[in-house]
């Protein structure tokens, strides 16, 4: 398993979701077969590849305090992805029945090659969910993706973070400056018919219903067609601290828990990486693990079609027990 050490180039001050609580010991999340207590642990099959994500790089406008990938405007980790490795892989998924192709990053528009690759999944008739912060770089695109919308409509969705309904959270996380440029990105998108979604957190404290209450004030008062009350359309992710302690899942938790292995996210994602100093994107198991070499899984989506041991925290806290799926 990868280093856990986390390197943070972020604002001052604590993250408001630091997961609160004893810190993970050492001898858990080791052994890709076993638990620290010597069980069986829980591993995934991939059983239709639904969504099919391309990290677009790791070079952000921004870097926000709890970022699971570390994005920021100087990490490089993950170089741009091209337009031409994109068409490799659609080319490879064209039989599979993949129904989303997603873009994350970092902020996937800084890549300069971002249209294109949006461009070639919807012409190829893939739903396109693109994660952004709706700031300065996606409103570089305007007209594009004006043309995009005109075109294909809403086949492409574009899904902007939002960390919390209040402004003052949003910054601790996101840092000073980057409330309002956020929702005047949303109100854009929103005006032009967008396909429009959110993604958010969730707080210790605050319930579901609370916070999509919240927000559905926020959008309100905001003028952005967003249904909070629809899970699609606004997500609230659970926190993802890999130094906290949590749970290691056996294969007998499913039956424990009332929980499949088909629902986790990696029965039915994968994503692909281009990691710097590598000749070629790689294929790796979910989108929250790009780095960790435990779950690279080969340079074609053929070969990443196998069984992903759930042996990170994430597994643990954001798709198992957390019940998240980073596609819509």
């Amino acid at each position: 398993m990868a280093s856990r050490a986390k390197t943070r180039n972020a604002p001052a001050g604590a993250s408001p979701f630091t997961v609160a609580g004893e810190r993970l010991p050492p001898a858990k999340f080791t052994d890709p077969q076993v638990t620290a207590k010597g069980e069986p642990r829980a591993s995934v099959g991939l059983t239709q590849l639904d969504t099919l994500w391309f990290a677009t790089g790791t070079l952000c406008n921004l870097a926000c305090a709890n970022c699971y990938i570390e994005s920021s405007p100087t990490n490089d980790a993950l170089i741009y992805m091209a337009a031409d490795h994109v068409a490799r892989f659609l080319d490879e998924v064209a039989e599979r029945g993949v129904r989303e192709i997603g873009f994350t990053g970092g902020e996937p528009f800084m890549n300069p090659e971002i249209i294109a690759m949006i461009e070639r999944a919807l012409s190829r008739r893939h739903e396109v969910l693109v994660l952004s912060n709706a700031m300065k770089p996606m409103r570089r695109h305007e007209a594009e993706l004006l043309r995009l919308r005109e075109t294909y409509g809403d086949k492409l969705t574009i899904r902007v973070s939002i960390d919390h309904h209040t402004k003052a959270v949003h910054q601790a996380e996101r840092g000073p400056g980057s409330w309002a440029p956020m929702l005047d990105g949303m109100r854009w998108l929103s005006d032009n018919g967008f396909s429009l979604a959110a993604a958010g957190r969730s707080m210790a404290g605050e319930t579901q219903e609370q916070a999509r209450n919240a927000y559905r004030l926020l959008f309100e008062r905001e003028g952005i067609a967003i249904d909070s009350l629809d899970p699609s359309r606004l997500v609230l992710f659970p926190e993802m601290d890999d130094e906290a302690d949590i749970a290691e899942i056996t294969t007998g938790c499913w039956d424990i828990l009332g929980k499949s292995p088909d629902d986790v996210m990696c029965a039915t994602q994968r994503m692909v990486v281009h990691r710097k100093g590598e000749p070629a994107p790689r294929v790796v198991a979910c989108t929250l693990l790009p780095y960790d070499r435990g779950f690279d899984l080969g340079d074609t989506v053929a070969e990443a079609d196998r069984d992903v041991p759930l042996n990170h925290p994430h597994c643990a806290r954001f798709c198992v027990l957390g019940g998240a799926s980073c596609s819509a």
